[in-house]
Formats: C-alpha cells, sequence, structure tokens
C-alpha cells in the first residue's frame, strides 16, 4: 500500500505549479519509464501494480494497486507502471545546425507530437516562449513517446532570444514564400505560431523570411495543424541539408 502523502504529491504533480515548486514530474508506462530511467533521468519513486522493470531498478519497484493508481493517474486506463523523476538539467543553449522556436502553442498534444518530430529530424533545441504549455504536463510527456529525454527545451523570453540570433529566422505563414522554392541555409531557426492565432507581431517583426506550405486541394482549409505543418518544415529543411 502506498502511504497517503506520496499519492497526494503523485496528483499535485499533475498541476504545473507543484511540478515547478517541486522539481518534479510523472511519467506513466512501462517503455517510457524505462526510457527515462536508461537515459539517465534521476528517479524519485518508481511504482508499478506487477509487471517486472528492466535492470537494476527492479529492486527500487513499489507496489500499487489498480485503486490507488486511478486515484493519482492521468490516464483513462491506467498501465501499471508510474515513475516520478526529477527535472533533467538543461545544458547551455548549442545553436548549431537548425532550431526550433514555438510561440504560444498551447495544446499538449501538439507540443509532444513537436518534440517527437525533433527528435525524428534531429532537431536538438526547442526554444518555447514562457507561455508555451509546460513540456512536463502528462498529456505532453504521453504524446512524446519518450522523446523528451533527447531533445533540449528551454523556456525564454522570444523577442530577447531572436534579437541576439546570428542566423537567419524564418517565421511561418500562410502568405510566405514557398517553401519548396526558399533557398535555406545549413543553420537557422524555425518559428512555429499559436494553434489559433499564429505568430505574434512582435516576433513576426524579428523574422528575417516569412515562408509558407504551398496548397494544392481546394481553398476551404484555413490552415493546417500546427504539428502536421511542423513535420512538413523540418522534412525539407532536412531533406535539402
Amino acid at each position: 500500500m502506498v502511504v497517503k502523502s506520496e499519492l497526494k504529491l503523485i496528483k499535485n504533480l499533475q498541476q504545473k505549479k507543484y511540478r515547478n515548486e517541486k522539481g518534479l514530474f510523472v511519467m506513466e508506462g512501462k517503455k517510457a519509464v524505462e526510457e527515462l530511467l536508461e537515459s539517465g533521468f534521476e528517479v524519485f519513486k518508481l511504482y508499478s501494480m506487477d509487471q517486472k522493470l528492466r535492470g537494476s531498478w527492479a529492486s527500487q519497484v513499489q507496489a500499487i494497486s489498480m485503486k490507488e493508481l486511478k486515484q493519482v493517474s492521468s490516464l483513462k486506463n491506467p498501465n501499471g507502471v508510474l515513475g516520478v523523476f526529477y527535472k533533467k538539467s538543461i545544458p547551455s543553449l548549442d545553436m548549431d545546425g537548425w532550431t526550433l522556436v514555438l510561440d504560444d502553442v498551447q495544446d499538449p498534444g501538439n507540443l509532444g507530437t513537436i518534440i517527437r518530430l525533433c527528435d525524428w529530424f534531429g532537431i536538438e533545441n526547442i526554444i518555447c516562449s514562457k507561455e508555451t504549455v509546460d513540456c512536463y504536463n502528462p498529456k505532453v510527456l504521453q504524446a512524446t513517446m519518450g522523446s523528451i529525454v533527447r531533445v533540449n527545451i528551454f523556456y525564454m523570453d522570444l523577442a530577447e532570444f531572436l534579437k541576439s540570433a546570428e542566423v537567419p529566422v524564418f517565421g511561418t505563414f500562410m502568405e510566405g514564400e514557398n517553401i519548396h522554392k526558399t533557398k535555406l541555409p545549413e543553420k537557422g531557426i524555425l518559428i512555429m505560431g499559436n494553434e489559433g492565432n499564429g505568430i505574434s507581431e512582435p516576433i513576426r517583426s524579428l523574422c528575417n523570411h516569412e515562408i509558407s506550405i504551398p496548397q494544392f486541394g481546394k481553398k476551404t482549409t484555413e490552415s493546417l495543424n500546427v504539428a502536421t505543418a511542423t513535420a512538413i518544415f523540418l522534412n525539407e529543411i532536412k531533406r535539402r541539408g
């Protein structure tokens, strides 16, 4: 049986303010938990119903019942393994290659998918506005499918960051230049905007280039989902890299 104070802590960590206060976050699922363990994330506590974890961590696992899991899980159907981890320390920002910037992306699923895309395309760093959804949000973590371990995520004032940038800044807009015809450098910054409003005007003013994805179908779709658009832009950047 898990003590009530531990259950309360796990439940509280569903909220950003407690994650920031404690420096902890929750990951659920055997595969995802094992990826964090193997990548060097420091463990606070591990819980499992009956599934054994690989390696030396098996001895650190505390038993938890389905009833207890349901009290604290962010999932509709808890899958038996839950880990509480310390947030990873972020290294200094290395601007080698391309960097992705997110201007107020709000949907956890979108951010999680974008993190996974960056892992796939070899983008090591994501710069997020302070209003972008927390990367340790449980729904974000689930959507990353473990890619959170291989991508560095920074939260900062975007205007200050972009003003000091020494590489070209490419903003994504509906009316920008066709990405397929745009000359792309070896290093640069790609900015993706908010789901409803796109890139904000203050950030737009700091873009050196405005690019877009050409639309081939009927002009009835207003825009692409931000994660889908990110995949297309990153593919084009890497295809020509």
